[in-house]
């Protein structure tokens, strides 16, 4: 018989635990929440101070049972859920289902799982924080009271199977906002003047800057003719050289949000992979003769902070490295975000010593590159800053001016590990100037005028729709992942080449939440929510009052909308083509797994088939039949020939319809990190890629 009794949530962790702990300890895993609200009913009662219902989530009986005998034979029982609000709310149902007294220090949280802070943990061990419990039941409250209200309303006027969520909603909201922005957007025409210029047999790049040392604006066509014109042959003065050093500053390690963001920058992964790789890295891995161990700090965090104990082992494994020149600086100082609720460390390695290389060959392919990404991060995050050597040249030409700028690398500093990816630029690279003095002439070689348009904003990336949140204040760590993952399933949105675009599905719900629900997707009002959730963590607030001041006027609007509201017919999109079977119209539906054809005739005729999408190239292998994009089993896009299995032609590149004009091969469109570059198949040729 074991003195203790350890309940975690799930299996992974129990059993690093366990082995850390010793024999008087056994760990049980509770497998996430054992009690919700029930799924048949609302389950909060309005009329008595929103009091939830819970009940013992279904298939969790035997569980529970277990939990409840293995508790009986303990002396003590120990709560060690995950160390946020959601953590907080298992230990608190565990310890109502199990008569623990939640007054009593039955309560352990720790920010890694090694051998160390498990130990320490379980030194301080104390009550259930009901704040925290509260925030969680608060915000589980809000969102069945929004969800299973607005739902069937949205079932009975629209469709089944639609649902109504104050993140999701507002998540909808701004891919639709952008989406009418593009749509709205004018495109101004403005140009540039790009000169090759020479200095002996040195050569460099300027762009046009001004007249008269005075910045000036290139309109159209006219304005850069008469610039032309006012040049007097190619021979350029050097006007003023100006040379700085600049200090560039590492990333600060890992947030949720930051991991997730760059996660898909470098990765290529979505938000919903990265959380389940990086909750795999924090309840451990089997390293060897080492057991297993947890190798990251836990990944649902907002805070930036870093323990003394951690800097100080990677400051010793940095100055040993790289030596004392790239230690961080005493002095600077981390910025803390505002709505940060700061309630645990950055996500970090556990330990620094344990460099990626060292722990590759236990990790899979996926786990080992978000690892390293953590590290790298890490790592260079106390480091020193990088030293760039820059350098500013102005031309001059009588009166018109052209400017070049370099910059080359003094010192790597935390560059020399890593470098944080951007949404929209290239990372920076090193561009060389001639060493230029005032007074020296240069050569123009070559002026080109080049026309361009102003761009609308980009649509959002995963990315930068996680980025576009934080910053706006909806939402908090745990949400990201799953808030994604729910308007894609529901079909309210679609990924077009990475990028979010809204479906007539979408965009209708839209419409009925702004007439009748305006405050729910209102990105302020959200916002304002998120930050009286947070008070109640903090015990400012009661969670009862904010959930009574909310549901008094959404009750109104609820009213008028089942009053109101007309009924939305969806019509069938016609495919195009005629059932095989009954010889009906084919309609396209929208399912699971996204769009597919059906029979009009349904239920009559059950007839189905996947949508074929041509791209209009002949197959090249053939020659009778049409490549046709497809999707692998794990959804990703490859092209092949409608005719298969007659004929086999496969490309994960998407073939076109011109050959190369090089030895008439196949050329397909190879996608980049930065753009797609077109390419020969059978020779070495290369088109310039585009962005």
């Amino acid at each position: 018989m074991s003195d203790y009794l350890v309940i975690v949530e799930s299996p992974a962790k129990a059993k690093t635990i366990e082995r850390y702990l010793g024999k008087k300890y056994k760990v049980k895993a509770s497998m996430g929440h054992i009690r919700d609200l029930p799924r048949s009913q609302m389950g909060v009662n309005v009329e008595e101070n929103y009091e939830p219902k819970y009940i013992t989530i279904r298939g969790k009986g035997p569980v529970l049972k277990d939990l409840k005998t293995a508790a009986k034979k303990a002396k003590k029982v120990f709560l060690a859920a995950d160390p946020d609000r959601e953590g907080e709310a298992i230990a608190w149902h565990l310890a109502h289902s199990l008569d623990v007294d939640v007054n009593s220090d039955c309560r352990v949280v720790f920010n890694e799982i090694t051998k160390d802070a498990i130990k320490e943990s379980f030194k301080h061990p104390r009550p259930i924080n009901m704040d925290l419990v509260d925030a969680q039941q608060a915000r589980r409250v809000l969102d069945r009271l929004v969800g299973y209200n607005i739902s069937p309303l949205f079932w009975k006027k629209v469709k089944k199977g639609l649902s109504a969520g104050r993140v999701q909603s507002v998540a909808v909201r701004l891919i639709i906002d952008r989406e009418n922005e593009i749509k709205k957007f004018i495109p101004e025409e403005y140009w540039s003047i790009e000169g090759d210029f020479k200095k002996n047999k040195e050569r460099f790049q300027a762009s046009f800057y001004g007249l008269n040392d005075k910045k000036a604006k290139l309109s159209n066509k006219d304005d850069v003719d008469s610039i032309m014109n006012k040049l007097n042959g190619d021979t350029f003065l050097v006007e003023s050289v100006e040379k700085k050093e600049r200090k560039r500053n590492p990333a600060l390690p890992f947030t949720t949000s930051s991991l997730q963001q760059e996660a898909a920058r470098k990765l290529n992964f979505r938000a919903k992979k990265t959380m389940m790789l990086a909750q795999q890295l924090y309840e451990g891995i089997a390293i060897g003769k080492e057991g297993t161990v947890g190798l990251i700090t836990y990944m649902r965090t907002d805070s930036t902070r870093i323990s003394e104990v951690a800097q100080k082992e990677t400051a010793e494994y940095i100055e040993a490295k790289f030596g004392k020149d790239f230690l961080k600086y005493s002095n600077q100082k981390e910025k803390k975000q505002t709505n940060a609720q700061d309630a645990h460390e950055a996500i970090r390695p556990t330990s620094t010593l344990r460099n990626p290389d060292s722990v590759k060959a236990y990790l899979s392919r996926d786990q080992y590159r978000l690892y390293k990404l953590i590290w790298d991060r890490f790592v260079a995050s106390q480091m020193a800053p990088a030293v760039m050597d820059t350098m500013a040249v102005t031309l001059k030409n009588g009166e018109v001016y052209f400017r070049a700028n370099g910059s080359k690398i003094k010192f790597p500093g935390f560059m020399k590990v890593y470098v944080e990816g951007t949404d929209d630029q290239q990372e920076e690279k090193e561009n060389m100037l001639p060493e230029l003095v005032v007074g020296d002439k240069v050569n123009a070689e070559k002026l080109v005028p080049k026309q361009h348009f102003t761009q609308p904003p980009p649509r959002y990336t995963e990315a930068r729709l996680v980025k576009t949140l934080e910053e706006l204040g909806i939402g908090r760590p745990s949400t990201y992942a799953p808030t994604l993952d729910t308007i894609q399933k529901r079909g309210y949105v679609a990924l077009d080449n990475k990028r979010f675009v809204p479906t007539e599905l979408g965009e209708i719900v839209h419409e009925i939440m702004m007439e009748f629900f305006p405050e729910v997707i209102d990105v302020e009002f959200t916002a304002k929510m998120e930050n009286e959730l947070d008070e109640i963590e903090e015990g400012k607030i009661k969670w009862v009052s904010i959930i009574d001041e909310f549901y008094r006027d959404f009750e109104k609007n609820l009213k008028k909308a089942e009053k109101e509201m007309q009924e939305v017919e969806i019509k069938d999109e016609y495919a195009g083509e005629d059932c095989e079977n009954c010889g009906n119209p084919m309609v396209i539906k929208m399912g699971r797994f996204g769009k597919f054809m059906a029979c009009s005739n349904f239920p009559d005729c059950r007839n189905t088939k996947p949508i074929v999408k041509e791209i209009g190239v002949k197959c090249p292998k053939c020659k009778e039949g049409n490549i046709i994009e497809r999707k692998s089993k794990k959804k990703r896009i490859f092209y092949g020939c409608d005719r298969y299995p007659s004929c086999d032609f496969v490309s994960w590149d998407k073939p076109l319809e011109r050959p190369c004009p090089k030895c008439s091969g196949v050329l397909v469109e190879k996608k980049l990190k930065k753009g797609i570059q077109v390419q020969c198949t059978e020779c070495d040729y290369k088109e310039k890629h585009v962005q």
